[in-house]
């Protein structure tokens, strides 16, 4: 093989190899691989061309570049710190922190520069202008509320920046040292308040208890009367039947009967021997025994 020959084939391989290297490099630079927490920004001539998703894609090599590689992971600002007024005129400072993520990566690159510090200053003008609606004790009492106010005016106010805000948190209220030492005082005094109010109701409890057990005990008492009364009203009643039915002699009856237990009472009890009987009564026992007799007792 001559020289020339030689040559000549060393420029054919040449000129392979060289075309070997460019197809590579087409193809290098037309396939692009994005990880699936980012998404690219393609342009082509200085405009924008598409957005990649994350898996493999391709474009046209040399004509079109990737110029923004975008992540789309949830960012969390870090916590800001800014004083606001309420409605009722007391100074507090507020720390919060937003958590966002980038859902349309060419508005975020081309209408915004720096995504983060403009989120942050949005979200700290919002909160100045909604503290400043509420009480101080409504911003206390209605955080969630107020929390979720928040995040919606951010929403509005973010949308043209391809960004979703997906929490916002109100983390501390905090209060000057003169408004916390009133405040203080003043729920000392509602407690005391509160404390004075309850003794005086459990007192006014007390004498309400009193009163209904007292009356309780009347109404019982009249109760039991008035029973006493039904059952010597009925005894009467009985007896005036029994008179109305059998005559005097019956009542005359009854009454030797119990007189004649009387004297057996008396002549059994333990500690009497001899018993001093008037003679009218003996007159009366003499009475009731022939009645008794009478009546075959």
């Amino acid at each position: 093989m001559t020289e020339e020959q030689l040559v000549a084939l060393l420029g054919a391989n040449l000129v392979w190899i060289l075309l070997a290297i460019l197809i590579f490099a087409v193809i290098f630079k037309g396939v692009q691989i994005v990880p699936q927490s980012e998404q690219y920004v393609v342009e082509r001539f200085g405009r924008l061309r598409a957005v990649l998703a994350p898996g493999i894609n391709f474009i046209v090599p040399f004509l079109d570049v990737v110029r923004h590689k975008v992540s789309i992971l949830e960012r969390q600002l870090p916590t800001a710190s800014q004083d606001a007024i309420t409605r009722d005129n007391v100074l507090v400072q507020v720390e919060t922190s937003v958590f966002f993520r980038i859902i349309r990566p060419e508005k975020t690159v081309y209408r915004i520069r720096d995504i983060n510090a403009a989120v942050a200053t949005t979200v700290a003008g919002i909160v100045r202008a909604e503290i400043g609606k509420m009480d101080l004790d409504d911003v206390q009492a209605n955080r969630s509320a107020l929390i979720e106010t928040i995040k919606g005016a951010v929403e509005d106010a973010v949308d043209n920046w391809g960004i979703e805000v997906t929490r916002a948190e109100i983390l501390d209220v905090n209060l000057d040292a003169a408004t916390r030492e009133a405040m203080l005082q003043q729920l000392n005094a509602e407690r005391a308040r509160r404390a004075q109010v309850t003794e005086a109701e459990g007192k006014k409890r007390a004498v309400e208890l009193q009163a209904d057990a007292e009356l309780y005990a009347a109404e019982q008492t009249a109760k039991a009367r008035r029973i006493e009364a039904d059952a010597e009203a009925y005894a009467t009643g009985v007896v005036a039947r029994a008179i109305a039915d059998n005559g005097l002699e019956a009542a005359q009856y009854q009454v030797a009967l119990k007189q004649v237990e009387a004297l057996n009472a008396l002549g059994n009890g333990p500690s009497s021997q001899t018993v001093l009987v008037p003679a009218q009564a003996l007159e009366a026992f003499g009475n009731a025994f022939n009645m008794l007799k009478g009546r075959g007792a």
